[in-house]
C-alpha cells in the first residue's frame, strides 16, 4: 500500500526501540517527561506495525503452503481473504497514526458563538448552538466555564463565548467553525411561515503566554463603566476593560466581571487565543496556497451546515452530508457523527495529498 514500506516499518520501531532504551535507562527531570510523552505517542503505531509485521510473515507461509499444494494449499487459501483484510485495514491505520499532526489539537478551546442574520430567531439559534456544544462536552467529560455572554432580547445569545476544557477539544471541534444556517417557524411566526436565519461559530485552540508575546507597549487598555444587568456596583465603578493590540487592530472588550482585574485577564485571554489563532491561519495558508477547498481552514465566510427543522435535517454543506436526526443531533452526543464524519474526510484529504507527494 502506497505510503508504508519495510523501511517506513524499521524507522518506526527503530525510534520507539530508541525512547524505550533511553526511558529505561534511568532519565529524570523534563528528559524523563518529555521521554514518557513520545513513548505514549509512539506505542500504538509500534505495536500496530509489530503486528503488521507478523502478518506479512502469515501471508508469506501461506503462500507458500499454496505452492506446495495438497490438502494444506486450500485451508491456506480460504484463510488468506481475512488476513488480506486485516492487513488492508492496519495499514490504513497506521497511515492516519503517522500523518503529520496538529500542534493544538490536544488543548483546551475558546468557544464564540454570535448571532448572524434573523434579528431574534438568530439568537435564539445561538442559543440552541451554544447549548448544543455544552451538551456534547458534557457526554465527553469536558468542563464549560463561559467568559461572557449577552443574552438576546426573546431568549438565546447576541454573543456568548466560553472556555472548553478537555483532552482533544480542539481537535474534535475545529471543523465547527463557520456560519451555521438554520431553517425553521419561529414561536412568533403566526402565518407558519418558515424563516431562516443564522448564527456564527468560531472556535479557537487556547493559547498559553508561550505562544504568543504581547508586548505591553502594543496594547491600549480603557477601562469604562460597565452598562446593562450586574447590580449597582458593577455600574458605579470603571470595571469594564477594553483591550486593542495596535499592530492588528484587534480588539476584545469585557465587562461581566465586577473586578476590573477579571476582566483584564478574561480580555487577554480571548486576546491571546484569537492573535494565537490568526498567526496559525497565517502559517497555514503559507503552506498550502495552492491547495484549496480544505475542511477546515478557517474560512468562516461561507455557510458551512443547515440545520431544517420542518424536515428534522442536518445538512454539512462541505462534505455533502445528510442526516435526517437533527434533534438528536441538538441535542448534542449525536452531534458525534458529524464529528466523526468530517475529521474522516479530513484524514482522506490528507492522505490523498501524501499519496500526491509521494
Amino acid at each position: 500500500m502506497a505510503g508504508l514500506s519495510p523501511e517506513k516499518l524499521d524507522r518506526i520501531l527503530e525510534r520507539f526501540a530508541g525512547v524505550e532504551h533511553a526511558l529505561s535507562s534511568g532519565a529524570t527531570g523534563e528528559t524523563f517527561v518529555k521521554l514518557s510523552k513520545d513513548y505514549a505517542e509512539l506505542e500504538p503505531t509500534a505495536k500496530a506495525a509489530k503486528e503488521l509485521r507478523a502478518i506479512y510473515g502469515e501471508l508469506r507461509g501461506l503462500d507458500e503452503m499454496m505452492a506446495a499444494g495438497g490438502e494444506l494449499a486450500g485451508m491456506a487459501e480460504a484463510e488468506k481473504p481475512a488476513l488480506l483484510q486485516k492487513l488492508e485495514k492496519l495499514e490504513h491505520d497506521i497511515r492516519l497514526m503517522l500523518l503529520p499532526k496538529d500542534a493544538a489539537d490536544e488543548r483546551n478551546v475558546i468557544l464564540e458563538v454570535r448571532a448572524g442574520t434573523g434579528g431574534d430567531e438568530a439568537a435564539i439559534f445561538a442559543g440552541d448552538l451554544f447549548r448544543m456544544y455544552q451538551r456534547y462536552a458534557a457526554s465527553k467529560g469536558w468542563r464549560v466555564e463561559v467568559i461572557s455572554a449577552s443574552d438576546g432580547e426573546h431568549g438565546g445569545y447576541k454573543e456568548v463565548i466560553a472556555n472548553i476544557f478537555g483532552a482533544g477539544a480542539y481537535a474534535r471541534l475545529k471543523f465547527e467553525s463557520g456560519v451555521h444556517r438554520v431553517q425553521r417557524v419561529p414561536d412568533t411566526e403566526t402565518q407558519g411561515r418558515i424563516h431562516t436565519s443564522a448564527a456564527t461559530v468560531a472556535v479557537l485552540p487556547e493559547a498559553e503566554e508561550v505562544d504568543i508575546k504581547i508586548e505591553d507597549k502594543d496594547l491600549r487598555i480603557d477601562v469604562y463603566r460597565s452598562s446593562g444587568p450586574g447590580g449597582q456596583s458593577v455600574n458605579t465603578t470603571d470595571s469594564a476593560v477594553r483591550i486593542t493590540h495596535i499592530p492588528t487592530g484587534l480588539a476584545v472588550a469585557q465587562q461581566d466581571e465586577k473586578s476590573q482585574l477579571k476582566n483584564k485577564n478574561k480580555a487577554m485571554k480571548i486576546l491571546r487565543a484569537r492573535l494565537y489563532e490568526r498567526e496559525r491561519e497565517r502559517i497555514d495558508a503559507e503552506r498550502s496556497a495552492t491547495r484549496k477547498g480544505q475542511v477546515g481552514s478557517g474560512d468562516r465566510s461561507e455557510r458551512i451546515r443547515t440545520y431544517n427543522f420542518p424536515q428534522g435535517r442536518l445538512t454539512d454543506h462541505r462534505i455533502n452530508l445528510t442526516l435526517y436526526k437533527l434533534p438528536e443531533i441538538i441535542e448534542g452526543p449525536a452531534l458525534e457523527e458529524v464529528i466523526e464524519a468530517l475529521i474522516t474526510d479530513h484524514q482522506a484529504a490528507l492522505l490523498a495529498a501524501e499519496d500526491g507527494n509521494g
